[in-house]
């Protein structure tokens, strides 16, 4: 009896024993990994001051006006994919990571849409990039768009607005997640100790599957994944009403306004949210898509008939299509704002 005892004992002992070095030995082949990273995937943009860190911006292109990209929550300046090469042939494109993503170094200040859109201000002017901007703004970045235009009104010729989250969706839906209570993302512990372990570097497809397109999961875990990013995604989310709060019933006069709105509803079911509840939040969604219109007297709306939430990459020449147009519609307030601005 004594003897099976101490069998089992043993064999319990090398489980843990064999784990314990499996786990240790993914935290050192995470941290190798992350440290050649740094050299095999330099910024590709310059990392500019932003008042207490700096931002990575990349500019391609040349004249004006500059457009500006606003990436979504979780996304960062790769989630454009090649858009920016492509509207760097007739204008100049900007592109860059929010406090903490990708290149970027994390922010002191608090996550809210007011600090976002003030830092990057600052690192406009100190990267000398001109105004005027034509804002584009994806999901989240969206609402951040719109506060920058709210805030910095002689600056901004146009906006886009890509599938963007509208003021009130917290408002309609908090009550619906609340009562269909989905499958979410690991909490920003658990996923900094996934990414510190190396799981999504050895597992990706594995790890990463609903949570980042198949395409994209090699420059997320080279590049993007890390501690900084994962709590600056989380801080962003619980201070995202702060922003609503700021841009609920704004209006912008007659700046122009284009707003694409996905034509294919998306699909929470697979996060266990339940057809009703799905087919609920995708009416608040397409409401809020319809209210941005009141937003300017000079607006249009745009329907991604082929895609789902992530228009830049289901249809981006789409995206393009509009930014073009506007930029052909507005060249003579451009012009005007330019001199305004080259006389100062």
């Amino acid at each position: 009896m004594k003897q099976r005892r101490r069998t089992w004992t043993r064999i319990v002992f090398l489980i843990i024993s064999c784990l314990l070095l499996f786990v240790i030995s993914g935290f050192v082949y995470e941290w190798i990994a992350s440290k050649k990273d740094k050299s095999q995937y330099p910024p590709p943009g310059e990392l500019v001051d932003a008042g207490g860190y700096r931002l990575h911006i990349r500019k391609l292109g040349n004249g004006s006006p500059t457009i500006l990209l606003e990436s979504g929550s979780g996304e960062s300046s790769l989630s454009w994919r090649d858009i920016p090469e492509k509207l760097s042939s007739f204008a100049t494109v900007v592109s860059y990571d929010r406090a903490g993503y990708a290149w970027s170094e994390e922010a002191a200040t608090p996550r809210t849409g007011e600090n976002i859109v003030r830092e990057l201000h600052l690192a406009l002017k100190n990267a000398d990039i001109q105004a005027p901007y034509i804002l584009v703004g994806h999901s989240l970045g969206g609402m951040y768009s719109r506060l920058y235009a709210q805030t910095y009104k002689d600056e901004v010729a146009g906006l886009v607005l890509v599938d963007a989250r509208p003021e009130n969706d917290a408002r309609r839906t908090n009550e619906i997640y609340a009562k269909e209570r989905p499958k979410v993302n690991p909490s920003p512990l658990i996923s900094i100790l996934l990414e510190k372990s190396g799981a999504f570097r050895l597992f990706p497809n594995f790890m990463l599957t609903g949570r980042v397109e198949y395409q994209d999961r090699n420059s997320f875990v080279n590049i993007v994944a890390s501690s900084k990013y994962f709590r600056s995604v989380a801080e962003e989310g619980d201070l995202a009403s702060t922003t609503e709060d700021a841009i609920r019933g704004q209006h912008l006069g007659n700046l122009p306004v284009r707003v694409i709105a996905r034509g294919v509803q998306q699909d929470l079911t697979q996060f266990g949210i339940s057809k009703r509840g799905n087919d609920q939040i995708e009416q608040s969604w397409q409401m809020g898509q319809r209210e941005m219109l009141n937003i300017s007297t000079n607006s249009k709306f745009i329907v991604a008939k082929k895609s789902e939430h992530m228009i830049i990459h289901d249809q981006p020449e789409l995206v393009i299509q509009v930014i073009r147009e506007l930029i052909t519609d507005t060249s003579h307030f451009q012009s005007t704002m330019s001199r305004a601005y080259a006389d100062n």
